[in-house]
């Protein structure tokens, strides 16, 4: 074995790329404080019963296990959205908060055509909060993230499970079949999905109001669509809530930005209302993924209404790169040489670091290397502070 090479899906982060995620980070923080989002730090390690002996349980496959020194079963944490549910269903005065973070997911599993099993995510969560307006305005402050991060030419992707789920319950499915058919429309596997349809008894115009979910994808005007293809209670309140926040959003100006896709069907004990995700031509992948998950506390004893999303961090400096706005290379402002005079030239470095240049300090340069350096345009010191 070589053990100079990492497991499959794990990577360093070399100086450059760290920079610039340090640089995001800093400046999506900086937005998440100016909109009144308090910082939260899940633990990384918790009961593997937290996440498997719930309704809303991680497949046992998707986590990474360990075994505490008592012999409990520990997990590295496989999903932040359900943390924050923890600590906020446990924690005095978490029920009505706006929480953001940015921190490691684990997934055992490689999914997607950007493979990775340490994901490193920053997101928001709003704890307490219902209605139209709160799903519009997770979805506009979404996008004002993703162009905070220097993001062009991005779509906000938005859905609503309660319309699939409604189809899905009007065609008598079990909540097993549900999954399955879940499955089936999420991979556009339309073959399969009119199979279990026709074994379960659905009517054809079930069957049709499923099959074209795919098809149901672009403007406002989708909406008035999907309400022709489906009649039932449930489906008919999601494309109710769908128009109002539809409205909402082109009254703050977000509409240019969102499209409305009924075909995006995310996991049904996960989320329980709107659904959106973060997408850019450049990646096959969402850039950010969220929604609306009512229940999710429930599971650790307090009932806490709740909106968030998350964004990984490493797909979006992807998109960066291929959209050609990843920044530059940063230069430092002054380079100190002090071949001959180390100890002077260190003093020189701490005076211009401590009053905020970017400042560089070679202690090997001496005078031929400095002349090489001012030809190319650095400001340079040399010798006991002399230029």
């Amino acid at each position: 074995m070589n053990y100079c090479k990492l497991p499959a899906g794990v990577q360093d982060i070399l100086p450059r790329e760290c920079r610039i995620l340090t640089d995001l980070k800093t400046r999506l923080q900086q937005k998440f404080t100016a909109c009144g989002f308090q910082p939260v730090l899940p633990a990384a390690l918790e009961y593997y019963d937290s996440y498997a002996r719930i309704r809303n349980a991680v497949p046992q496959e998707q986590m990474f296990k360990l075994t505490d020194t008592d012999g409990k079963l520990l997990v590295l944490r496989p999903d932040m959205t359900l943390s924050i549910s923890r600590i906020a269903a446990t924690r005095q005065g978490l029920d009505h908060a706006r929480l953001c973070y940015f921190a490691d997911k684990w997934e055992l599993q490689c999914g997607g055509d950007l493979t990775s099993r340490e994901i490193f995510q920053a997101g928001v969560e709003c704890l307490g909060e219902e209605g139209a307006f709160s799903d519009a305005q997770a979805i506009a402050f979404a996008a004002e993230c993703l162009k905070e991060a220097g993001l062009r030419e991005f779509i906000i992707d938005v859905g609503h499970v309660g319309y699939f789920s409604g189809i899905s319950e009007e065609c008598g499915l079990s909540e097993r079949e549900a999954e399955l058919l879940r499955s089936y429309v999420d991979a556009k596997d339309g073959l399969n999905a009119e199979r279990l349809l026709e074994k379960a008894g659905a009517g054809k115009g079930l069957r049709n109001a499923i099959l074209a979910l795919p098809t149901l994808f672009g403007g406002a005007e989708v909406l008035d669509r999907a309400a022709e293809l489906a009649s039932n209670s449930r489906s008919a309140a999601a494309i109710e809530h769908l128009k109002r926040v539809s409205a909402l959003l082109a009254e703050m100006g977000y509409d240019k930005c969102v499209c409305f896709d009924l075909g995006t069907v995310k996991r049904l004990s996960y989320y329980s209302g709107i659904v959106f995700s973060g997408l850019v031509k450049e990646v096959g992948s969402p850039l950010l993924s969220g929604g609306r998950y009512d229940f999710l506390a429930d599971d650790f004893g307090k009932h806490i209404p709740a909106v968030g999303f998350a964004m990984g961090l490493k797909r979006i400096l992807i998109a960066l790169e291929r959209q050609g706005t990843l920044p530059s290379e940063r230069k430092p402002d002054v380079v100190v040489c002090a071949a001959g005079a180390e100890a002077a030239g260190y003093r020189t470095f701490l005076a211009l670091a401590s009053s905020g240049r970017n400042v560089s300090l070679s202690p090997v340069c001496g005078a031929e290397e400095a002349d090489r350096l001012k030809a190319e345009g650095y400001t340079v010191i040399y010798e006991e502070g002399k230029a």
